[in-house]
């Protein structure tokens, strides 16, 4: 995949002081020819790469300042004495007091450290302890030993127990020690995260340990094998490792973004304080009253100057300025009417321009969905995401040639609202538009997704697993996570068994057919992400997960409850994964069963296919109610609904409209969990 992913975080694994492990393939077989594996973490550090992390190795520098630099996570493998194993390198292993406080001070700073260490530690002569003793950690000397929960009838390869109040055992279902000594926690802030079992010697000591010191984290590992070349395949130990090194790093995916330092042409100011003008004197259809003519004019014509100003910024969009200018003085002769930007439109093709950080100006009478259905001039500045990996698949994989992804620089009044797309059929036109292309604003669905899903999992106690609170905390991959998503699901509205025209932009149907077609394509772009994550692209499980967090949480609470078919498509969704035990609310606390959800998924899929070709087949009146009575299964309908089977008064098809008016504007209303959500966040 050209251009992966960005990333988000920097690990760095020393193999400076005698460390048995490294993460070089070349050096391992350096280290053991005969078995290279058995001194590798080249695969731990490979599953790293093919995600959120850029791996480096420290050779020779002191771990001081100028070599943690740029480091995130640091990881520091085993070093031992000569004499037991074959080193990465013959310098001093214990750690120099400056190193260990410049170690310190780096996780004080946000740092994760990860210390791996083996059985009977005191023999292989590093200075760990000192280096954990801060965090309330103590690696003590020692092999642990379980007769009970082994392998091979060996006592020392023994299988831990997890702490189920942490999150290090997402995913995991077993973890086998291979001589393993073990760690002791006493510090405020320090845990254990895995222990021996009551029947091991010695019983219910940590075989993994974490601390918080500062705003960093630390954890320490007492066997070193369970992450090798030859045992990361074992068992649940690759989905350990992930859980620990996302664990570390979650404080840095956490940090701010950099402010955006690109400096807006000054003639953007003069535009956007000439629309804000102008739109406060247009009445509801976009026409200026004849009072207002005499400030409107010079409002345009100050308008004008300022994109012939802008113009060098933006030669890409020359054709779309000059008729921009032409539809401005036709609305100015015309009186100030109504206006009608449809050649402008017609001329406007950020979806022929799809380059990563490219510009466009946008100025149009639209009126700006979620906000208002008056019509009002706006003036937009944006920014397109097109990073070479999303290119590639859009080109192999989800063909769409009216595709053109957003962020917003700035933008007029209007704007500030809820919305976040840019349609043909918001302009202001005499005619139908050309659905020539569509806009998400990536950044505003990924604010808005990103705030709802952690204020909703602090008030119902979701426990956010180490992969899903780094994905959380980073807006940078929350943007990028929407706009596979928006690719995926335009695409998929085309495909399946269906009735002409899925968009049903220019249909009349109840509102909640357009629930179940979002609804639809959503659950067909689950699954894609999950066949690409099958197929080598790890990024694409952030699509599975923003799909079930932004449509469980923020969409069913989101905007008014007239006819909002986005919300019912998450209530929808919610009811099926909770019904079938996917979501679990229980004692006030919500579970996502994550290995239940795609089967769910699945499910739902299912019935929403059968039920559209069962639609090829029916008048349009039987689909719709066919369609209400599925949704009533899982998402009772309002008590008074004419719509329910019971109180139907529907008795005839040739009049569809007047059954469209009998539509409740809540048909089916929220469920407790959600209204009680509500109130909490």
């Amino acid at each position: 995949m050209p251009n992966e992913p960005r990333k988000i975080a920097r690990v760095l694994f020393d193999e400076s002081h005698s460390e048995s492990w490294t993460v070089s393939a070349e050096r391992a077989t350096e280290m053991q020819p005969e078995n290279p594996a058995n001194s590798s973490y080249q695969r731990a550090a490979g599953l790293l790469a093919a995600r959120d992390f850029t791996v480096a190795r420290n050779l020779a520098e002191p771990l001081e300042a100028a070599a943690l630099a740029g480091t995130d996570v640091l990881a520091l493998l085993h070093p031992c004495d000569p004499r037991w194993e074959r080193t990465t390198s013959r310098g001093a292993l214990a750690l120099a007091a400056g190193e260990v406080a410049a170690i310190l001070a780096f996780v004080r700073a946000g740092g994760g450290l990860l210390v791996v260490t083996e059985y009977e530690h005191d023999k292989y002569g590093d200075n760990f302890n000192e280096l954990l003793a801060p965090a309330g950690l103590r690696i003590e000397n020692g092999t642990a030993f379980d007769r009970t929960a082994c392998i091979h009838e060996n006592a020392e390869w023994l299988f831990g127990e997890p702490d189920t109040a942490t999150t290090l055992a997402h995913g995991v279902s077993h973890a086998c020690f291979y001589r393993a000594s073990w760690v002791v926690a006493t510090g405020p802030d320090a845990q254990l995260a895995w222990k021996t079992s009551p029947r091991a010697y010695p019983p219910e000591v940590g075989l993994i340990a974490t601390a918080r010191l500062g705003a960093g984290r630390i954890v320490v590992v007492t066997d070193s094998v369970l992450f090798g070349d030859e045992r990361l395949g074992a068992y649940g130990h690759e989905q350990l490792w992930l859980n620990i090194i996302h664990w570390l790093a979650a404080p840095v995916f956490a940090r701010p973004d950099a402010p955006d330092v690109t400096a807006t042409p000054a003639a953007w100011g003069g535009l956007k304080s000439a629309i804000n003008q102008l739109r406060a004197r247009q009445l509801g259809d976009g026409s200026v009253p004849a009072a207002e003519h005499a400030t409107a004019a010079p409002l345009v014509a100050q308008a004008l100057a300022a994109c012939v100003e802008l113009r060098p910024y933006f030669p890409h969009q020359a054709d779309y300025l000059d008729q921009l200018a032409r539809d401005f003085r036709a609305w100015v002769a015309g009186g100030f009417a109504r206006p009608d930007f449809g050649a402008a439109l017609a001329a406007f093709h950020p979806e022929r321009d799809r380059h990563d950080g490219r510009e466009h100006l946008v100025v149009f009478p639209m009126y700006t969905p979620n906000a208002s259905r008056e019509t009002r001039f706006e003036a937009i500045l944006m920014r397109t995401p097109w990073p070479g990996w999303l290119a590639a698949l859009e080109r192999i994989g989800y063909r769409n040639a009216k595709f053109a992804p957003g962020h917003l620089v700035d933008f007029t009044d209007g704007y500030a609202s809820e919305c976040a797309v840019l349609f043909p059929e918001t302009v202001a036109l005499a005619a139908n538009p050309s659905n020539h292309f569509a806009t998400i604003f990536c950044d505003r669905e990924a604010c808005r997704l990103q705030s709802y899903a952690r204020r909703a999992a602090a008030a119902t106690g979701l426990a956010l697993f180490p992969e899903l609170e780094c994905w959380l905390g980073s807006r940078v991959l929350i943007e990028d996570t929407t706009a596979l998503w928006d690719l995926i699901h335009d695409a998929s509205h085309s495909l399946g068994e269906l009735p002409f025209d899925p968009f049903m932009i220019r249909q009349r149907a109840p509102f909640w057919m357009y629930g179940i077609e979002e609804l639809r394509v959503d659950l067909r772009s689950f699954e894609e992400a999950a066949r690409l994550v099958a197929e080598g692209f790890p990024f694409a499980r952030y699509v599975q997960w923003a799909i079930v967090l932004d449509r469980v949480f923020r969409f069913p609470l989101t905007g008014p409850r007239v006819r909002n078919y986005d919300a019912l498509g998450g209530q929808l969704l919610f009811a099926y994964l909770h019904q079938h035990d996917a979501l679990i609310w229980r004692d006030n606390r919500l579970t996502i069963r994550w290995d239940a959800v795609a089967t769910g998924i699945r499910g739902l899929r299912e019935e929403l296919a059968a039920l559209y070709k069962f639609g090829v087949d029916c008048s349009k009146l039987t689909f719709w109610l066919t369609a209400h009575r599925l949704i009533s299964r899982y998402v009772p309908p309002n008590v008074a609904s004419h719509w329910q089977a019971g109180a139907r008064e529907i008795n005839d098809e040739r009049d569809l409209k007047k059954w469209l008016d009998l539509v409740h504007e809540d048909e089916f209303p929220l469920g407790n969990f959600h209204l009680n959500l509500l109130r909490r966040i």
